[in-house]
């Protein structure tokens, strides 16, 4: 547990080192290139600002990707149990994730024009439901044959072999999709907040920081962005070892 904990911190101590070495070696000042050791006075001036808005985010992120969930893992059923179905949705799947989203974040903005929060909501879950679906599909087009007849053949239903057999298996494929799914929904979340005028979120907040110029602000933006999606992360990887631990291996 304690390497764990340990091994991150000492990563994400040696990477802000690396950082403030750049800098340094460069001799870049602030309004070019900020440096670790100036985000702290940015925290300090704009704590009030970061605890509003990175709550905004952050809402808006959880809530986009629990949608994500509930329409990734009914999509995943339908083409994991059908193959006709996923011989008809996988090509409009694929197609429509390779739409970027930044081109599709201006045409919500103008569609919904108003709706602040469900604009952030859409976007997120439009980019993160993709994966979920995909693994979804996966685990269970893949579940043995023989697991499904030799069950049938003791009477067991449809649903029973599902929430038995199938549900498990796809577990460990599920938590991994969405260990991805947490970092694009904060994506779709910043590019909603950033591209849309209306003043929410630590996506306006760096436009904000853009806008006069101030690099500090802008990078302290960037790195609370960076540690909600390393908090959630590690909600999912907990959540992981809850309902999927039996499927990690241990060494040998």
């Amino acid at each position: 547990m304690l390497r764990k904990i340990a091994v991150p911190l000492v990563a994400m101590a040696v990477f802000l080192a690396l950082w403030e070495l750049l800098v340094w070696i460069n001799g870049w000042p602030n309004y070019i290139m900020a440096s670790p050791s100036d985000l702290p006075a940015a925290y300090i001036r704009f704590w009030e600002l970061f605890l509003v808005m990175g709550w905004q985010t952050l809402w808006r992120t959880v809530a986009g990707l629990l949608i994500a969930i509930a329409v990734g893992v009914a999509f995943g059923m339908i083409m994991g149990f059908s193959r006709m179905m996923r011989d008809a949705l996988y090509p409009l799947l694929v197609g429509f994730n390779a739409i970027p989203k930044a081109t599709v974040v201006p045409i919500v903005a103008l569609l919904f024009v108003g709706a602040h929060d469900f604009n952030a909501i859409m976007i997120a879950f439009m980019i993160s439901f993709f994966p979920i679906a995909v693994s979804v599909s996966i685990g269970l087009s893949t579940l043995e044959p023989e697991y499904r007849d030799i069950l049938r053949s003791l009477g067991a239903s449809q649903s029973t072999i599902f929430w038995k057999i199938a549900l498990p298996k796809t577990l460990p494929e599920f938590f991994g999709a969405l260990k991805v799914a947490v970092t694009l929904a904060f994506i779709g979340t910043n590019l909603m907040e950033i591209v849309s005028p209306h003043g929410r979120g630590l996506g306006a907040l760096f436009d904000s920081g853009k806008t006069n110029s101030d690099y500090p602000l802008m990078f302290a933006v960037l790195i609370a962005l960076a540690l909600l999606g390393i908090v959630l992360y590690y909600v999912v990887v907990v959540l992981e070892e809850i309902f999927a631990g039996w499927a990690e291996r241990q060494p040998t």
